[in-house]
């Protein structure tokens, strides 16, 4: 009898853990729909007429919550970030506007936009991932956007009033430039009327519009600032080639650091070592001795600020690490960027023909992680 009773009951588990699968299954698929409309939907329905009122100088932030408060929108990241790659972006005016809950996004920013000409760009400027300033600046004198040391006085001019995130940097550190890491890789429209500061504006807008609250309040919850986030995120977008390492290597940093153990990451000695070019792709042994506090062969901990800017992926990588017992790591594919992964020095070198504490080989060099 209790037999049967017990059966019964793992019957009766089964079916609810397989009824509770399919409604949190439901519930993902809807979520996932709902904010892809918001974000990518072109479709517009019948729906309610809502009176709303952006203030002056709202943010686009501000107006996404404005909406959400009145039902027009359920995601306001989603809302933020369809603006941000329109050809609305930073033309929603102030006003009382009469929105309707079928709208989709888009035409919600048109109908803000009142006697909009839609502009079109002569150019467009790509930012990858694991570019630094230098490397922006570069590439916009190549386009003939700005020249580089236009791009870099107006990186420079750049003062926390302007780009809050800049109090979370730490006071008298010698970093090289200081919104190093906060330039988010995108991709830019360029019109007639571009200049330096309208970029530079442009980016800083981005990252702030990516890295969203909850973000912030995971990094709070870790003990991170902002800095500590872009510094950390750099060194994994520099070292990491494919995705699935990403939240690995961010969990070697942590056991490193966490050891006391200097970090000996290649890109720390290739970012002053290049000028932040990266156009060097081999470590030798002298290099290792270069004096900057960015060198984590020389000096121990983190790096004394970000070595590149870093996407979202890599933010979320750090923000979300792999927990393992892992201290070292080397190239095990050339080709394919991948990595193989060790818990003890013994096991580095005996998974490698040559090669010192992260990797840098014994003779000559071996090319940078």
């Amino acid at each position: 009898m209790n037999s049967i009773i017990r059966f019964i009951k793992v019957i009766i588990l089964v079916v609810a853990v397989v009824a509770l699968s399919l409604i949190v299954k439901d519930y993902i698929k809807g979520y996932y729909d709902d904010y892809k409309f918001e974000l990518e939907g072109m479709d517009s329905f019948e729906g309610e007429d809502v009176v709303v009122t952006i203030p002056e100088g709202a943010s686009a932030k501000e107006i996404a919550k404005i909406l959400k408060d009145k039902g027009l929108i359920q995601y306001p990241n989603a809302f933020v970030k369809r603006l941000q790659d329109s050809q609305y972006r930073g033309k929603l005016k102030s006003g009382t506007y009469t929105l309707n809950t079928g709208m989709n996004t888009l035409e919600m920013m048109a109908a803000m936009c009142p006697e909009f000409e839609e502009i079109v760009p002569i150019d467009y400027l790509v930012i990858p991932e694991g570019f630094t300033i230098e490397m922006i600046a570069a590439r916009c004198e190549e386009q003939d956007i700005c020249s580089a040391d236009e791009f870099l006085r107006e990186v420079n001019s750049v003062t926390s009033a302007d780009f809050p995130y800049l109090d979370d940097l730490p006071a008298g550190i010698p970093v090289k430039y200081k919104l190093q890491g906060y330039i988010f890789p995108a991709t830019y429209d360029i019109y007639e009327d571009t200049t330096a500061a309208s970029l530079v504006d442009w980016m800083l807008d981005t990252f702030d519009n990516y890295y969203t609250e909850d973000m912030q309040a995971r990094a709070a919850e870790l003990g991170y600032s902002s800095f500590d986030v872009v510094t950390r995120a750099s060194i994994v977008e520099r070292e990491a080639k494919v995705a699935s390492e990403r939240a690995v290597i961010a969990g070697v940093i942590n056991n490193r650091l966490r050891a006391d153990m200097p970090l000996q990451m290649c890109p720390t000695v290739l970012y002053p070592l290049t000028d932040g070019m990266y156009d060097q792709s081999q470590v030798y042994y002298e290099d290792l001795e270069l004096e900057s506090r960015y060198n984590t062969y020389l000096y121990e901990g983190l790096p004394v600020g970000p070595i590149c800017n870093p996407g979202l992926d890599c933010i979320n990588a750090v923000l979300y690490p792999e927990e393992h017992g892992y201290y070292y790591y080397h190239v095990d594919d050339e080709e394919a960027g991948t990595h193989i992964f060790t818990e003890t020095y013994e096991e580095h070198i005996d998974t490698q023909i040559i090669g010192g504490p992260n990797g840098v080989p014994e003779e000559e060099a071996e090319e940078a992680e």
